[in-house]
C-alpha cells in the first residue's frame, strides 16, 4: 500500500488513505474515529436509504428468479441488513428471506432475525456493507461460513483508474463510515484469495463457488427485465405479508 491522499473526516480528524498499486483497493490507514462514526449505525444522511432498498430488492429478486430458478422454497440471509428493509421487502416479495446485523436494530423484519438452527442459506445479500470493513476478506470468509452458502450478492461503488479526486461523494468524509474502496480488479483479486467467481453487472455484484454464467447474469439485471420480473413474481411466488402478519401476531 502506498500512501494516496489525506482528508479531514468528521470535520475534525486527518486521515491517510492508502492504494495498492497492484489491484487499485483504496482505504483508510488507521480508522482510530469509527466507534464515533458508528453511535448511530444508519447515518442521518443516507437519504438515499429506501430508494436504495426498493431498487435493490427488485435487482435481487429478478437474479434469485431467473438465475437461481427460486419459487419460494429457498432460505436466504441479508447480512449487515441495517433497519431490516430489504429482508422485508424480500419477504414481501414471496422470498423466504432473514436478517442479521451486529451493529443496528431490526426495526422492519422483526421475528426473522438469523439463527445457527437456518444455517444452509441459497444465498446471502450484503447490501452496501464493504466499504464499511476493515477487513473484506474476512467479512467475506465469514459470512459463507455462518450462512452456510455458496454465492453472495452484495452492493459497493466501483471506480476505474486512479484513485477519484476528494470531491467523489462516496467517501463520505463527513460520516467516517466508508473507509475501503474497490476498482473491479481489487474484487477480482479478493475473489481469487478466497477461491471465489466473481462477476458485476448493473450495479450488483456476485461472489460464488458455484460457476457463473456471465450472459444470464446480465440478462437478469437489466432494467427491463426487472420491470417484467417485478409484474411475473406475484402470479409464480406467494407473498409472505399476511402472513408474517399472523406469525408475529401469534408470537405476540
Amino acid at each position: 500500500m502506498s500512501f494516496c491522499f489525506q482528508a479531514e473526516v468528521l470535520r475534525k480528524y486527518p486521515a491517510e488513505y492508502v492504494v495498492c498499486k497492484g489491484c487499485g483497493y483504496l482505504r483508510v490507514q488507521d480508522p482510530y474515529w469509527l466507534e464515533e462514526a458508528y453511535s448511530s449505525a444508519i447515518a442521518a444522511a443516507d437519504t438515499g436509504l429506501i430508494m436504495r432498498n426498493v431498487s435493490l430488492a427488485s435487482k435481487v429478486a429478478s437474479y434469485l428468479f431467473w438465475v437461481m430458478g427460486e419459487r419460494g422454497h429457498g432460505r436466504y440471509l441479508d447480512a449487515a441488513g441495517g433497519y431490516g428493509m430489504l429482508t422485508r421487502l424480500m419477504r414481501d416479495f414471496g422470498f423466504d428471506f432473514y436478517w442479521t446485523d451486529k451493529y443496528c436494530s431490526n426495526l422492519l423484519a422483526r421475528g426473522f432475525e438469523y439463527g445457527e438452527h437456518l444455517k444452509g442459506c441459497r444465498a446471502v445479500t450484503a447490501m452496501e456493507v464493504m466499504e464499511h470493513l476493515i477487513d473484506p476478506v474476512a467479512y467475506v470468509d465469514e459470512v459463507f461460513r455462518m450462512a452456510g452458502t455458496d454465492t453472495m450478492l452484495f452492493t459497493t461503488e466501483i471506480y476505474e483508474g486512479a484513485p477519484p479526486s476528494q470531491e467523489w461523494w462516496y467517501y463520505a468524509f463527513s460520516t467516517g463510515q466508508h473507509i475501503g474502496f474497490f476498482t473491479k480488479t481489487s474484487l477480482e483479486a479478493l475473489a481469487h484469495r478466497l477461491g471465489l467467481n466473481f462477476i458485476s453487472a448493473h450495479g450488483l455484484h456476485l461472489l460464488s463457488r458455484l460457476p457463473i454464467s456471465r450472459s444470464r447474469f446480465m440478462w437478469a439485471t437489466q432494467p427491463y427485465v426487472i420491470k417484467i420480473t417485478q409484474r411475473l413474481i406475484p402470479f409464480r411466488l406467494k407473498s409472505k405479508t399476511i402472513t408474517d402478519h399472523q406469525h408475529i401476531l401469534n408470537i405476540l
